[in-house]
This record gives C-alpha cells, structure tokens and sequence, in this order.
C-alpha cells in the first residue's frame, strides 16, 4: 500500500487565526510523523484591537489545556457575559443577549411564551431580567458557574476580552514548545503543480521556496492562497450587510472594566466597546453608501469614552465569503475565508470551528474530493447560519433617523431568514437549521429587544393560573438579583484571580 499520509502543513500568515490553527494541529497530529510551519512577517501587522469572544473559546483553551486564568494575565483580559445593545431597534432602546437563557421550561414550554402571556395581560418587566448573565451585568458582577448544579449560578456560561496581538504572542509560545517551526518572512507568490494545479510551494520575498502537502491560507482579507493563486471567488453580502468599513483605536480605561461589551447604533453603523485591564478596544463599524471617511472618524471620536492612545486607522472589508473554503489542497481559515461584521464577535468562533472541522475531515494526499465538499458545505451553512443573525440585528430597526436604517428596514432577506421571522411572528417559536450557532434563546434576546413580538404565546400556557405565573416568574427575578448581588464586582474578581501585569 503506497504511503499517502501528510507529511507536512504549512500556515500562511500568524495573528489569532494561524496560530490557533498551529495550536490545534499540534494537539492532534504526531509532529514526528508532520511537520508544521507558520510563515508569518513582523512587516505585516494584524487587524485585531481587542477581542470579544463567545463561550466555544472555553472549549478551546481546555482542548489545548490552557490554564485560564494565565489567559487572562498574558492578554490583559477580561470576562464577558453577553452585549449590551443600545439604541438599536429605536433611539433610546436598551437589551442584552446573555450566554445564558431565560430559565428552565415551565411545563415543557420555553420560558418567553409565559413571559408573553403576561406581557399581555399588562405586566411590563422586561424579558432581560429573567436571564442571569443580564443580572449580573448591571450590577459588574462576575464569578465562574457554581459546579452545584441545584444553585441559581450553575446554568450560564462566560466568554472572554483580550488584547488580539498579546493572545498571538501567548500562542506562539505554546506552539513552539510544541514543535511548531516559526519562518520569519512575507509570502509573495506560490507555484503550483503543473497537472494537478495543486499548492506546490510557496515563495517568500528572501527567495526561499518551502513546500509542502496542506497548506493553511490565513493571511487575511487578501487570501494569498485561496484567492489571489487559486481564484476560488467570493460571495459578496454587502446587500444584506452593508458596512464595508471601520475606523478603530484603542484609549486609555475609564473606570473598572465591565463584564460585557457594548455595541452601540450610530448613524451608518455601529460603535463598538471591549474593555480589558489595560486599555479599552473601540471600533465603528460603518457603510461607505451612507457616510464618508471622515465623518465617521468624527463620530468615533466624539464617542470614545477616555484618552485615544493612538490615531484612529481605517480597516476597509466585504462581507461575504469564498465560494470554497477548500479547494484543493489549500484550507482558508479566518478572514482569508470570509468576514462578518464582528456584531456578535463570531470571528474567533470560526476560526474554532474550521479548524476542528479540518481536524475531522483530516485527508490524505489522495485528495478526494467528496472530503472537501462536505467540508465546504458545512462551513457555507455555518456561516449562512450566523449571517441570518447578524441581519436580524439590522432588519426589525424602526428607526427612520438616517437612510441606513431606512434601508436595512425596506431590504429583501434571505429566504431562510424571512421564514424565521415568520415563524416567530405567527406562533412564537425559531425554527432552526442545521449548523445553527445561535439558539432560540438567543433569536429570542434578538426579537424581544427590539420590540418584535409574535401574533400569540403558546395557547398550553393557558393551562398555568396567571396569578400563579406571576408569582413563579417575581420568585426566580429575585433569585437571580439575589445571586449576582452575591458574586464579587467584575474587578475585584480579576484582580483576586488573574491581575495582568502593567502593559
């Protein structure tokens, strides 16, 4: 039997992408049967400016056995409950998103049906206060799940803040104790194979060739590989997702940092606040069709809480993805694969799941082609998945302020996203899809907090008295204020467990 095995990978590009993926490859492939090289240049600067992370990052930090709290001290990190998001929907409008839900099932019935019923029957609460992390927000409040699976603070879960360039240098770290071979040096061209037109090498500026069986594109927007050797094309969401730009910069922190980050709607987009220990992440997000450059950095500044610590920059992008993330023996991870607008920072997340994923469907030089099909098409639902979510954000505003909103308002949806919200609309619940990031509790925090609300609750809740829900859902209010009143504030917890040194 001939020797079909890969013997050797090379990542294209470092930042969080290439060295999660250099991390993740070096837990499950034996570095003495392949070899793993990153080629990354000190000349190309990464585009993170602080990180918001969602729960799947705890996975991948015991996948690797990454003490968390080191984590947290080597990126200046902190805790994250949910986003708080203001003024989206209206002016003036407040709702969180939790990683958490609004509670168990009540007589097998999804908790916002009761929460609707009441609604109705004049009881104004909103739906935030029966949800946990939404508790604990408010009140800066933060300390790990209870392992007491009977208390109140058992059921939820927690992401991350980071600083995006200490978290690369805190991987490279791991990677290269783990035999991860770092090549200094700016890719510029890549040969292929004459009859396969396979990745056969590629070619640094120095003129060094390094070839090898797999190669990992994560070089960023531009996709050195996927794209601009390979052609792949891109499927452009603009039409649904109309930002196209950022400007970003980091300022110095005013006060304690919160367990939460914040996305706030503006004029042409939206801004948004990530704090850490030693500084606070700032970015607007904003469409080019209905502002101009320098209006946007005006806005910006003019809402940044604290002193800029350095000149705002402008990241330019596409929202869409390639029409294959694999193609041939080249694997596109990261923004080299596909960007969404980071509204509910689902960009770490797939990272995460592409590599896993590659770690599944892990070929051989035989390079069948059913293998990276059914990669592509599940990565294409992944994200169609996400971009589904992230619309919704946009499309319920009934704001008529500015001509971004008139228009997000107006514009046609993806089919899968409109039979979601007419499912809602009509009977309260969210059908979901296969490779579905996002659960009902989730679309749920989504609908409520702009004020969507379906024809009708579930006709079962009928069977409770209504007196006897209230008094059931005004107990479990008090037992989630009760339990974040118990926790330590966000700050005093990092500083007992995982203080960063003075940047």
């Amino acid at each position: 039997m001939s020797d079909t095995v890969i013997r050797s990978i090379i990542i294209v590009g470092g930042g969080t992408a290439g060295w999660i993926s250099a991390a993740v490859l070096s837990r499950f492939l034996d570095p003495k049967r392949c070899s793993i090289t990153l080629i990354e240049s000190e000349e190309i600067g990464t585009v993170g400016v602080g990180e918001a992370t969602v729960p799947l990052m705890q996975h991948l930090n015991g996948l690797l056995g990454i003490d968390e709290r080191e984590f947290v001290k080597a990126t200046q990190g902190s805790f994250k409950l949910g986003i708080e998001f203001r003024d989206w929907g209206s002016i003036g409008n407040t709702h969180f998103h939790g990683f958490g839900d609004y509670g168990d099932a009540i007589e097998g019935i999804a908790p916002h049906h009761h929460w609707l019923k009441l609604r109705g029957e004049g009881d104004s609460t909103p739906i935030d206060e029966y949800s946990l992390p939404s508790a604990m927000a408010r009140r800066g409040r933060f300390a790990p799940p209870s392992p007491d699976p009977a208390s109140q603070t058992s059921f939820y879960r927690y992401a991350f803040h980071f600083d995006a360039i200490l978290y690369a240098r805190f991987l490279r770290t791991y990677c290269e104790q783990r035999g991860i071979r770092r090549v200094e040096g700016r890719v510029v061209n890549a040969e292929l194979e004459g009859e396969t037109g396979r990745i056969a090498a590629v070619l640094t500026a120095d003129g060094q060739r390094h070839a090898a069986d797999l190669f990992i594109d994560c070089s960023g927007f531009r996709g050195l590989l996927i794209e601009e050797t390979l052609g792949t094309g891109y499927e452009d969401w603009r039409h649904w997702l109309p930002c196209d730009s950022a400007v970003v910069a980091p300022s110095a922190p005013v006060g304690p940092p919160a367990p939460y980050t914040l996305s706030t709607a503006r004029e042409a987009g939206w801004q948004w606040r990530i704090p850490l220990q030693h500084r606070m992440g700032n970015g607007y997000v904003y469409s080019t069709r209905f502002t101009d450059d320098a209006r946007a950095r005006d806005l910006f500044t003019a809402n940044v809480q604290g002193k800029l610590l350095a000149d705002p920059r402008v990241l330019r992008f596409t929202t869409g993805r390639r029409r294959k993330f694999w193609n041939g023996n080249c694997v596109a991870i990261g923004l080299a694969g596909g960007f969404m607008e980071p509204l509910e920072s689902t960009s770490i997340q797939l990272i995460q799941t592409a590599i896993a994923r590659l770690i599944d469907y892990f070929p051989d030089r035989n390079w069948d082609p059913r293998i990276a099909d059914e990669y592509n098409r599940v990565t294409t639902s992944e994200f169609e998945r996400i971009r589904d979510f992230l619309i919704l954000h946009y499309c319920l505003t009934r704001r008529e302020d500015a001509p971004l909103w008139d228009y997000c308002r107006t514009m046609e949806l993806p089919d899968t996203l409109a039979h979601k919200i007419e499912t809602f609309r009509a009977a309260g619940r969210v059908p979901l899809l296969a490779e579905e990031s996002y659960q009902e509790p989730s679309w749920v925090a989504i609908f409520a907090g702009n004020g969507f609300l379906p024809d009708r609750y579930d006709p079962l809740v009928d069977r409770i008295d209504s007196e006897k829900l209230r008094a059931g859902l005004a107990q479990r209010r008090r037992l989630l204020v009760r339990a974040a009143e118990a926790m330590p504030p966000h700050e005093v917890f990092i500083q007992r467990c995982c203080p960063a040194e003075a940047a």
